[in-house]
């Protein structure tokens, strides 16, 4: 039997953080290489999909509008980047 998907922000924002904090440890290669590039959604486009189709499975409709997928993301795997030298800032 599937598990009820989340309906509440805190359990939402700690699913989308995990699945953010995943695709950083898996990934590190290919971040660097994105962001000094800037190629980084390109880069990293079929994990970032993965993630947000897994987050998408597992929450409603109204908690996936509110973006928690998309902050992870820049919360968990680019600002932990920010010594990395690239123009992008």
């Amino acid at each position: 039997m599937a598990s009820p998907q989340i309906d509440n922000d805190a359990r939402a924002q700690s699913l989308a953080r995990a699945i953010a904090s995943d695709i950083q440890l898996y990934n590190k290669q290919k971040i660097e290489e994105g962001l000094t590039n800037d190629t980084f959604f390109a880069t990293l486009d079929e994990e970032i999909k993965e993630g947000r189709d897994l987050f998408r499975s597992r929450v409603t409709p109204d908690i996936y509008r509110k973006n928690f997928f998309d902050r992870a993301i820049v919360d968990r795997v680019i600002k932990p980047m920010a010594a990395l030298k690239t123009s992008i800032w």
